[in-house]
């Protein structure tokens, strides 16, 4: 959907980027609300809606519910973002073998042509790195995959 003017009719609604629109839901002969952002080609959110008083005809949106549905439609895409965030983030502590505490960090770098990630392993106590580089996109954090990258350098998917 793009950006156009303003819309206020029972079924459509648009206030600046964000745009609501009932639809059938022909799963369960319902109404459902689709929730769209400017330049967006998927609904942020589907959300089923209110029949109206004929119970046929879907209850019209209003200001009110569309103003929650804005602030569900960016709550849900914030908590997307942080997701995808937090996917390419970890951070484990392990104990290793010879007992040493160790804070695992792994940075994926979702690179189209070269995915790949950055580990570092920090000794937890002094703050000394012990061995930092590239590894493989589907570099596991586990223990025995820690220690031998500490170890060897070995970083493989």
């Amino acid at each position: 959907m793009t950006i156009s003017e303003d819309c206020s009719e029972p079924t459509l609604w648009r206030r600046g980027e964000w745009t609501a629109k009932v639809v059938r839901n022909e799963e369960d002969h319902g109404w459902a609300v689709e929730m769209y952002r400017a330049g967006d080609n998927e609904p942020a959110l589907v959300g089923p809606w209110t029949m109206g008083r004929d119970k046929k005809n879907p209850k019209p949106l209003d200001q009110g519910a569309f103003t929650t549905l804005v602030k569900t439609a960016n709550d849900v895409l914030s908590r997307h973002a942080q997701s995808q965030k937090d996917a390419l983030r970890q951070k484990r502590s392990f104990t290793l073998a010879d007992g040493s505490p160790v804070r695992a960090e792994l940075a994926v770098v979702p690179d189209e042509d070269d995915p790949h990630g950055l580990l570092r392993c920090v000794h937890e106590l002094d703050g000394q790195i012990l061995r930092e580089g590239k590894v493989g996109a589907g570099f596991r954090l586990t223990l025995e995959r820690v220690e031998r990258f500490i170890a060897t350098g070995d970083g493989g998917a």
